[in-house]
C-alpha cells in the first residue's frame, strides 16, 4: 500500500495533505453524505454563492483541515498559518473600519483559526454569525489577492494548465483504484478557434469571460453513480466555495432527491432562488449534462521568487469547467441533433450570420 505524502507536493497543482489522502481511503463512492456533502452539492447543482450561506456543517477539526486542503493551505505549515493570520487581520478591520461592524474579541482575534469554521458551523448566535461573516470576507480576500499575486508572476498559463492537469488526472486515477466507476475521463485545452468562435458568440466580447480554457470531462457508469462521484470531487479537488456561481447548467440530477436526504436551507431566500442558467442555446434540446466551472486552487511553491512575500501566500488560481454525466446520456448525446458535429455547425452558422449582418432599413 503507498503511503501518505507527509507534506505538500511541490510539484503537484493542489496539496497533497495527510487529511484529504486520509479522505481517499475512508469509504469512497461509498461512504454516507453529511449535511454539509449534501449542501456543497445543492450549491454547485444550482450555481449559487457561497456568500449567501449562513451557516457552515463542519462537524469536525479533520473536516476543517480537509477544507483548507483543499484551498491549498496546510495549517501544519507555518508560511500558511501566517497567510490565513494576514488574511484574518485585514477582514477585521474591513469589517470593523468599513462596514462599521463590530466583532467579539473571541471571533476576531483570540480563538485559533482552525475553531472559526465550526464555530461558523454551530447553533444560531452572535459568535455563530460572527465567524461566518469574518471566513466570507476572509474568502473573498484570498482571491482577490491571489488573482493580483498571478498577474505578476512570470508564470505561463500553459505552466499552470500543465499542473493542473497532472494533479486532477493523478486524482481520477486514484478514484479508479478505489472502485469508482469511472468510464471514461478526458481533458482538454479550448483552442484559439474554439476560443475566438465563442467570443463571437456572446454579447459579452470579453477574453476574461470564456471560462472553459481548460476542460475536464468525466462519465461514469449509472445515473445512481453521479452524486457520490461529486461528492468525492467536492472532497478531493474542487473547493465547494470557489465553484464559480451562476455557471452551471444541471439537467441530469434533480435536486428535489437532495432535498429528501436532508439538505439545510442554507442560502438567503432570494438569492437561493436564482434561475439557473438555461442549456446552451446552440446544443441540441435532448441533449444533458452537468456542466459547472470552478476556480481551482494551484499550489506554485516550486515557481514563486526567493525573496518571495509569504504573506501574500503561495496559491494562484485557474477556472476550468467540468463536464459529468453517465454512459447512457453521454452515448445519446452523441446521436442526431444533439452530436457535436451539429453542435459545431449551428455555432458556425450564428457566427457567419452575425459577421455578415446588413444595417436595417430605415
Amino acid at each position: 500500500m503507498a503511503r501518505p505524502p507527509q507534506r505538500s507536493d511541490q510539484f503537484g497543482a493542489f496539496l497533497a495533505s495527510q487529511a484529504l489522502w486520509r479522505e481517499a481511503a475512508q469509504g469512497g463512492e461509498h461512504a454516507e453524505l453529511s449535511l454539509q456533502d449534501i449542501n456543497e452539492i445543492q450549491l454547485l447543482l444550482r450555481g449559487q454563492s457561497v456568500i449567501d450561506w449562513h451557516r457552515l456543517a463542519l462537524s469536525s477539526e479533520e473536516d476543517v483541515r480537509r477544507l483548507l486542503a483543499l484551498n491549498g493551505l496546510d495549517l501544519g505549515d507555518p508560511r500558511d498559518e501566517a497567510r490565513l493570520a494576514d488574511l484574518r487581520q485585514q477582514a477585521v478591520r474591513y469589517i470593523s473600519d468599513v462596514l462599521k461592524l463590530r466583532l467579539d474579541d473571541t471571533i476576531a482575534d483570540k480563538v485559533p483559526w482552525v475553531q472559526l469554521p465550526q464555530i461558523a458551523s454551530s447553533k444560531a448566535s452572535a459568535h455563530q454569525r460572527q465567524a461566518c461573516t469574518l471566513l466570507k470576507v476572509m474568502h473573498i480576500l484570498n482571491h482577490l489577492e491571489a488573482r493580483e499575486m498571478r498577474a505578476s508572476l512570470a508564470i505561463s498559463d500553459s505552466e499552470i494548465f500543465s499542473l493542473v492537469e497532472e494533479s486532477v488526472t493523478r486524482m481520477f486515477d486514484e478514484l479508479r483504484t478505489a472502485g469508482v466507476p469511472v468510464v471514461e475521463f478526458s481533458w482538454s485545452r479550448k483552442s484559439k478557434e474554439s476560443q475566438l468562435t465563442k467570443l463571437l458568440l456572446k454579447k459579452e466580447t470579453n477574453a476574461a469571460r470564456v471560462f472553459d480554457r481548460l476542460r475536464f470531462r468525466l462519465i461514469v457508469r449509472n445515473p445512481d453513480d453521479l452524486v457520490p462521484t461529486l461528492r468525492i470531487m467536492l472532497h478531493r479537488c474542487i473547493p465547494f466555495n470557489y465553484v464559480v456561481p451562476d455557471q452551471t447548467v444541471n439537467s441530469l440530477i434533480d435536486l428535489n432527491s437532495l432535498k429528501v436526504l436532508g439538505a439545510d436551507a442554507n442560502f438567503d431566500t432570494d438569492a437561493g432562488h436564482r434561475a439557473q442558467p438555461t442549456s446552451n442555446e446552440f446544443s441540441g434540446k435532448s441533449f444533458h449534462v452537468l456542466n459547472f466551472v470552478a476556480d481551482l486552487p494551484v499550489r506554485v511553491d516550486a515557481l514563486l521568487p526567493h525573496d518571495h512575500d509569504e504573506r501574500r501566500g503561495r496559491v494562484v488560481f485557474v477556472l476550468a469547467e467540468f463536464q459529468v454525466m453517465d454512459k447512457r446520456t453521454a452515448e445519446a448525446n452523441e446521436q442526431g441533433e444533439s452530436s457535436h458535429a451539429e453542435y459545431k455547425r449551428r455555432q458556425h452558422q450564428h457566427v457567419r450570420m452575425r459577421l455578415l449582418r446588413e444595417p436595417r432599413d430605415g
